[in-house]
């Protein structure tokens, strides 16, 4: 964002009304918390939560070869995907690095609905206008300013859709569905997507009307939660985090030194096939496997907080990688995990986390999730 000011979103006064703490995030004014980061992170995990993520963007692809074309610029296989149906993807430079990643929606053979990060709106338009989609007949709109993005995650986020919706709703896990006629009145479409791990949903709504799927949802018992419960849900499962996990090279300022990755550094089980090609392919089929790769770590003992930036070690101090998040697990105690980009390690084998100057905790090597 460019602007001197954040941005607010249209749920801008209800995080007002509802005592969210406000801060500065990529340009947006939102609720870093209401209560706490760990009753808000434990209340999506045992019932169901709510999130503003209108910060998100919000992209409509359509035309004839429209799947065709965004397959040629993505990691995923995206022809594969059926009608209704959502998917995982990367999007890489003609050198092979992550720009950003995405979920995207097949709408129809001839429509896909995607949604970039916050802080990648600009740079992720700027980057599908380079590649030419003219050519084969797709035509690009950023419906970013005009929609909202409520995110209802949790195991009773079904009770609560149906609660201020009426029935009828619902969507499966990674499917998606236009809004049917409802309690509310509201037109737009809802997703079983989120950045959570719990089941539920993100519904999309024009910005007039969000207003009132938000009083919905909390009339019905969903619990508003902000970004900081969200980074501690989304790490728990071991979700990337743009910026944080990965950073474009093109958008470094010089301060980071692991976050230009390509998709098999990431090491993610999903949204990466080999069996057609894409930009920056040639990168990715270039590792060996004493190449540095992403895995999750988690403390066998207490200690200094494993936080971005901690250097990880061999049990014989040799360094091995670095964490680029981390943070107490609520629903482990406040076990210290973290994930990284690390060389030459499996799965059970133990390390070290360089925590302070002073202190080196033992950790062990996992495969995310940790919960």
């Amino acid at each position: 964002m460019n602007n001197d000011e954040p941005v607010r979103t249209a749920l801008f006064e209800e995080h007002k009304t509802m005592g969210g703490n406000l801060v500065d995030f990529h340009g947006f004014e939102l609720p870093i918390w209401y209560s706490n980061i760990k009753s808000e992170h434990i209340a999506t995990r045992e019932g169901a939560g709510i999130f503003d993520v209108s910060h998100m963007g919000t992209f409509r692809f359509s035309g004839e070869r429209v799947m065709e074309w965004l397959q040629s610029c993505a990691t995923q296989n995206v022809t594969a995907v059926s009608p209704g149906r959502c998917a995982y993807t990367h999007f890489l430079d003609h050198d092979g690095f992550i720009i950003d990643d995405m979920i995207f929606a097949v709408v129809s053979e001839t429509e896909i609905l995607g949604v970039p990060n916050a802080s990648m709106i600009d740079v992720m338009w700027n980057w599908f206008q380079q590649l030419n989609p003219e050519q084969m007949g797709v035509t690009l709109e950023n419906l970013s300013p005009s929609m909202s993005i409520i995110a209802l995650q949790g195991p009773t986020s079904k009770e609560m859709l149906n609660a201020a919706f009426g029935e009828g709703q619902h969507v499966g896990r990674f499917k998606w569905s236009a809004l049917s006629e409802n309690n509310l009145g509201v037109t737009g479409w809802i997703q079983g997507t989120g950045y959570t791990g719990e089941a539920g949903y993100e519904i999309f709504v024009p910005n007039e009307d969000v207003v009132a799927v938000w009083r919905a949802l909390a009339e019905a018992g969903a619990t508003p939660i902000g970004l900081g419960a969200r980074d501690t849900l989304r790490l728990e499962k071991g979700y990337l985090l743009s910026g944080v996990d990965f950073l474009w090279p093109s958008l470094d300022d010089g301060s980071h030194t692991f976050l230009a990755r390509d998709s098999w550094e990431t090491n993610v089980p999903f949204g990466l096939n080999l069996g057609h090609e894409f930009i920056g392919k040639s990168r990715v089929i270039s590792h060996s496997d004493s190449d540095a790769r992403w895995w999750g770590i988690k403390y066998l003992e207490r200690g200094p907080l494993p936080r971005p930036g901690k250097v990880v070690t061999s049990l014989d101090g040799s360094t091995i990688g670095e964490l680029t998040s981390g943070a107490p697990s609520p629903s482990l105690g406040n076990t210290g995990i973290g994930i990284g980009y690390i060389s030459g390690v499996k799965e059970g084998d133990e390390v070290l986390i360089a925590a302070s100057p002073r202190s080196s905790v033992r950790a062990v090597i996992v495969r995310p999730p940790f919960v």
